[in-house]
């Protein structure tokens, strides 16, 4: 976690990351539009839990509702700050 968030200060991720850590990079350096272009076309669950998490950040609660559930998990009820921790550290583990 802590070399992922080292790499808030790079210009572009690093080109290895899966689609869906390289869309809550994005998201961290708040540009909304680029995560959700990476995420959008993608038809992984890691991908749609993602995809749902940038949907509750835009305020689009239903259209979040149906990304999570493509992804299998909850509607998340905390901060989207500890809903972003929670994301990335599931996906690098």
């Amino acid at each position: 976690m802590a070399e992922f968030r080292a790499s808030l200060h790079d210009a572009v991720p690093d080109s290895t990351l899966s689609p869906a850590l390289a869309a809550l990079w994005w998201a961290a350096k708040g540009d909304w539009d680029q995560a959700h272009r990476i995420v959008m076309n993608e038809s992984d669950a890691s991908s749609a839990w993602v995809h749902a998490y940038l949907h509750r950040v835009e305020g689009d609660l239903g259209n979040a509702g149906y990304w999570y559930r493509r992804a299998g998990q909850p509607v998340a009820k905390d901060t989207v700050e500890a809903e972003w921790e929670r994301i990335v550290a599931a996906l690098l583990a």
